[in-house]
């Protein structure tokens, strides 16, 4: 019969505000204190009777391990921290969400935080967590400098960057291939017979937002197309500023037959545009959208592998963790073109 755990076992180890020690749960459970240890911390060599029988005791005691002195012995926190942009943009769930399995696999805790495309509070933010004795750090960064950070990397701050590169340091990265995925999804559009395409996007300083800029004009230029200044748009992604800048395109004596949107923001914006003009316009976003796919067209997109990012940056950050990474590296992760409908239309005119 297994043995029953009252509330007043757990009562009587944690009275008086004393915490039960491994010293107590070995007394209980009759075995020694590193077979606890490796009971608790997930190691090999304890036979499953006696794991049973520490888990028991474990129960009936309240035991909880104390990370603080584990900290002290091994210099370790088992804690990463993730810096995104934007914890509301449905790109980061599946990222975050991947990082967060990764460290889990691997004994973490994941903190994280927005920087809200500003880089004084990213800064702020990794500060706050190199202070928190984060083993290491997934960052999206948001600034172009980040020597702030040289101090933390020398100290021993595992450090890898995603969906962006680190700006005046030397570390991993993990990226999408902005410039192709851009390029291909503008070719599309093109080899549907288009030749007059619009392009909005972000903030011409953010990397993703130049990489696709540079792959749209890539694939203009590939089949001899001169881009004219009033068929680009970059700066804030808020809805006004992105219909304005499509309103402008869609209007005039010449306007552009397609549109080619930066990221997904600028993508929901510009759908709505479209829905309320007469003339029908061919379409590509870059990043998926949730419903894309139940539009009338549906969006066509050039789709890139959030979750991958997470993961591989985040297996990355564990390899240094371990040892096993020396030298900084950057990868690059290959984008897929969707098609549903919206940019394979024939030009209206």
């Amino acid at each position: 019969m297994p043995e029953t755990h009252s509330r007043a076992d757990r009562l009587s180890a944690t009275r008086y505000g004393n915490r039960p020690t491994m010293k107590d749960v070995a007394a209980r459970a009759g075995v020694g204190l590193k077979t606890v240890s490796r009971v608790v911390n997930g190691e090999a060599g304890v036979t499953a009777e006696t794991e049973h029988r520490v888990k028991e005791a474990i129960e009936a005691l309240g035991f909880r391990r104390n990370d603080s002195a584990r900290v002290l012995r091994k210099g370790r926190t088992a804690s990463i921290g993730l810096v995104l942009e934007d914890l509301a943009d449905p790109f980061y769930g599946p990222l975050s969400r991947a990082v967060e399995e990764v460290a889990r696999a691997n004994g973490a805790l994941l903190i994280n935080g927005s920087s809200a495309e500003d880089p004084e509070r990213e800064q702020e933010l990794v500060l706050a967590l190199c202070a928190r004795r984060v083993d290491g750090l997934v960052v999206i960064p948001a600034g172009d400098d980040h020597r702030y950070l040289e101090p933390e990397l020398k100290a021993g701050v595992a450090t890898v960057f995603v969906d962006r590169p680190a700006g005046r340091i030397d570390a991993d990265v993990v990226l999408s291939d902005n410039f192709g995925g851009a390029r291909d999804g503008v070719a599309h559009l093109i080899g549907h017979g288009h030749r007059r395409i619009g392009f909005i996007g972000d903030m011409p300083r953010i990397h993703t937002a130049a990489e696709r800029l540079r792959g749209y004009r890539a694939a203009m230029e590939d089949a001899g197309i001169a881009v004219e200044d009033a068929w680009t748009s970059l700066g804030v992604t808020d809805p006004e500023r992105v219909r304005r800048a499509a309103e402008e395109m869609l209007s005039g004596p010449s306007p552009v037959t397609a549109i080619f949107a930066g990221n997904n923001r600028v993508t929901v914006t510009v759908v709505r545009v479209l829905a309320e003009h007469t003339r029908r316009v061919a379409f590509v976003g870059f990043d998926d959208i949730e419903l894309a796919d139940l539009l009338q067209p549906g969006v066509t997109v050039v789709a890139q592998d959030a979750a991958a990012l997470g993961r591989t940056a985040a297996e990355r950050l564990f390899r240094q963790l371990d040892g096993t990474l020396l030298t900084p590296e950057r990868i690059e992760l290959p984008t897929r073109l969707i098609t549903r409908g919206s940019g394979e239309l024939p030009p209206a005119d």
